[in-house]
């Protein structure tokens, strides 16, 4: 496992490095690599680092997401109010939706399995949005209207709408007795059980900075261990309660730094840091889920049906964003910023495979096309139509 450590490491650091050099945006660099090194690959990682792939990516989320947390303050909230709520859910409910619909024209699907793939392609990836989201408040980009915090707050929850509603489906396709209206609920109850646990954790952890000298680097220590039994109590329960853990972490990250400004912000300083080595773990990680071949199988339809769910996310976008004060440019930019996706297509894509799931196949190739289209696509489409879209006149 230690080699394949370095092997990340020493070629995805130059990778990122490259891409950068060619004005694009590093992780795809990392992405592709990923591939290339991945078991679909040359497959240089050994065995060990993949079986626990999905932890060393988790704890990488849970770094970004305290990133984000850690920028956002109570002025920005207080901006995007109800529009991050519906930003979280109409994008890609109809999305998913699309799809669903689509899907039952062009392959034969039932609509239990469109909705199936439509609710694993709905989901926006937190993993390329949220670095990306991050820059732009550092760099003062789309700041005045919250543009960034909105795109951030909204990618935190979409992604518990998406499993949600693909749990629903999944229910409907296996004849268990699913009580749609109990699951809806689940959605909310989720939300706030998040923000609760949020909440509850960053003020134990302001206490006990207000009551022991401890180290900066010592606290984030504190902070991350917190960070990652919370979403470790997510994977305990979720059979019996859903908490939207990822969400609590970022409410972890807002507490402190709206409780203890000058300890968040070095903090803030502490996990920008560590997120240099969580950013490569992360999507070389990513990318060497992703088997090339099997997104091949999904061919033309499969790019048919992806483009299809894209123009509903852009419908949800753009509904969404009605009645803001938002110009047409910020609006555009917000569709193009909700295009990627990654984490939730790698780790959900091949469950309804797993599972028996009629036709189980074509939905895994179509998931993983959906990550080798939008990934770059809209980390390249973030990357160049900022500056131009979110332009602030003094």
């Amino acid at each position: 496992m230690a080699a394949s450590l370095a092997v990340i490491l020493l070629l995805g650091l130059p990778a990122r490095k490259v891409f950068e050099k060619l004005k694009l945006p590093g992780l795809i660099g990392m992405l592709i690599l990923g591939v290339l090194v991945g078991p679909y690959g040359f497959n240089l990682l050994q065995e060990d680092m993949l079986k626990i792939s999905a932890d060393l990516r988790s704890i990488a989320l849970i770094i970004i997401l305290l990133r984000a947390g850690f920028g956002i303050n109570k002025e920005d909230l207080k901006k995007i109010g109800i529009t991050a709520l519906k930003m979280s859910c109409i994008p890609g409910l109809t999305e998913g939706l699309f799809i669903a619909f689509a899907s039952v024209h062009f392959l034969g699907f039932t609509f239990s399995q469109g909705g199936m793939l439509g609710f694993i392609i709905a989901a926006v990836s937190p993993a390329v949005v949220v670095p990306s989201m991050l820059e732009l408040i550092e760099n003062n980009i789309g700041t005045k209207k919250g543009i960034p915090a909105l795109i951030l707050a909204g990618a935190s929850i979409d992604d518990v709408f998406a499993i949600t509603i693909f749990s629903v489906f999944l229910g409907l396709y296996s004849g268990s007795n699913v009580n749609i209206g109990i699951q809806l609920l689940n959605i909310p109850v989720s939300i706030l059980l998040g923000i609760i646990a949020g909440v509850i954790i960053g003020l134990v952890l302001i206490k006990i900075f207000k009551r022991y000298s401890i180290r900066d680097t010592k606290k984030v220590l504190l902070i991350l261990g917190f960070s990652i039994l919370l979403n470790q109590l997510e994977s305990a329960l979720k059979t019996k309660l859903q908490i939207a853990s990822l969400l609590g972490v970022m409410t972890i990250g807002f507490i402190i730094i709206e409780k203890l400004p000058d300890v968040g912000k070095r903090l803030s300083n502490k996990f920008n840091k560590i997120w240099i080595l969580a950013e490569v773990l992360l999507f070389v990680l990513v990318g060497a889920l992703v088997d090339v071949n099997i997104a091949l199988k999904a061919g033309g339809m499969g790019i048919i049906i992806i483009l299809i769910g894209l123009a509903g996310r852009s419908i949800g976008v753009i509904i969404s964003l009605l009645g803001t004060k938002y110009n047409w440019k910020e609006r555009l930019f917000c569709i193009i910023a909700y295009l990627p996706k990654a984490t939730v297509q790698a780790a959900m894509g091949a469950v309804p495979l797993s599972l028996g799931v009629e036709s189980g196949d074509i939905i895994l190739a179509i998931a993983v096309l959906s990550i080798l289209i939008t990934a770059p696509l809209g980390a390249i489409g973030i990357h160049y139509s900022a500056e131009k879209l979110l332009v602030e006149k003094n």
